[in-house]
């Protein structure tokens, strides 16, 4: 699982994925084929979870929103997330989550990738979903209601679609020009799509239902009476403490998984309930330690909140796909002195430089 770097020439350059460029990455290799790949990276390193440093994430906590930093080592290489969540920035047309990410060498602690994580956390987030629904869901599920149709709503439909075959939607937003943006930019994907009026008519005949608020709150976007038997449940925008979407009596019925549970007690749907309540994490049932969907008419929660584990696969992925393309730029980011002892001397030897063509380009002007 090592990443040498991607020019082991220039130990002074790091290589820099800008917005601009992952989009480009994405669009090359098309949007659907991406989820699928990530789908892949994020099972493969929850199959060796045993081997990551895991750790909940650092946050730091305002009335406008969080600002967090994720965590997360394989031994070889070590990875963060920079990330934030402030719900009231659409207010003022900024993304209400940003982010950006960095892979380093344990051996040499050098940084060998840095990466926008705004777009790649969208994929990211949608693609874990997935590859827990594939694990979760009752099989043949065909039919999803998405419950908060904002910036996370296209990627969790196109993932559900890449892994599970999902492609019926029921969406609902509080903002019915939200359902329309859905609506509009799915429009050739393959969907059959409804714009409901409520969360209970969105809810009707589906297999599966995504939640995927925005308001840092306490909330009830779900409640019991509109979860029927065999529903898989993708709680996405509970994720900080104050913030969820699901009845309490929801989760007392439902069969509850989770990626990082200290994480989760402190962030997700189970932060109503007990601090020993039994729920399992998803790493369990993908390498068979623990079972999931048991029968039809289970009720499976995937309390998502996200984990440094799966932003170290994306990053990971980027990594391998980026090599050979133009969709990324070198930057100048680690002094490399002639001798690794004299920082200073290399100081000295710029200001030279800098005075010497200072000089030169004094000797070039034309005389008056």
């Amino acid at each position: 699982m090592g990443i040498p770097t991607l020019s082991q020439a220039k130990l002074n350059v790091v290589p820099f994925v800008s917005v601009d460029h992952m989009m480009k990455l994405v669009l090359s290799i098309g949007i659907e084929r991406v989820l699928t790949e990530l789908v892949e990276y994020i099972e493969v390193d929850f199959r060796r979870w045993q081997m990551f440093e895991k750790s909940a994430r650092v946050a730091s906590h305002s009335s406008k929103g969080v600002i967090e930093l994720m965590p997360t080592s394989d031994g070889d290489v070590y990875g963060f997330k920079y990330v934030n969540g402030h719900p009231l920035n659409t207010i003022s047309g900024r993304q209400t989550v940003t982010a950006f990410g960095v892979l380093a060498e344990v051996g040499t602690g050098y940084p060998v990738l840095i990466s926008e994580m705004t777009i790649l956390t969208a994929l990211r987030t949608a693609a874990t979903s997935a590859l827990a629904a594939k694990y979760l869901a009752a099989p043949g599920a065909r039919a999803m209601a998405i419950i908060g149709n904002g910036a996370q709503a296209e990627f969790q439909a196109l993932a559900f679609k890449a892994v599970l075959g999902v492609d019926r939607l029921r969406l609902y937003d509080i903002d019915r020009s939200a359902g329309e943006k859905c609506v509009h930019n799915l429009a050739g994907f393959g969907f059959d799509m409804e714009i409901c009026s409520t969360p209970q008519a969105a809810m009707e005949g589906v297999q599966i239902v995504t939640t995927a608020t925005a308001d840092k709150r306490n909330a009830t976007i779900l409640t019991d009476n509109m979860v029927s038997e065999g529903l898989h449940i993708n709680a996405v925008g509970g994720d900080s403490p104050g913030k969820t979407e699901l009845h309490r009596d929801i989760l007392k019925r439902s069969a509850i998984f989770t990626e990082f549970t200290p994480q989760t007690r402190i962030e997700g749907e189970i932060q109503q309930l007990p601090a020993d309540y039994p729920v399992t994490e998803l790493w369990e049932v993908i390498t068979g330690k623990a079972e999931g969907r048991q029968s039809a008419r289970e009720i499976t929660l995937f309390d998502s909140v996200g984990f440094a584990i799966e932003d170290f696969s994306a990053l990971r992925w980027v990594w391998r796909n980026v090599r050979g393309t133009p969709f990324y730029q070198e930057l100048d980011l680690l002094a490399d002195p002639d001798e690794p002892r004299d920082l200073f001397g290399m100081l000295l030897r710029a200001q030279a430089a800098g005075a010497s063509s200072a000089l030169q380009e004094k000797d070039d002007r034309p005389s008056p």
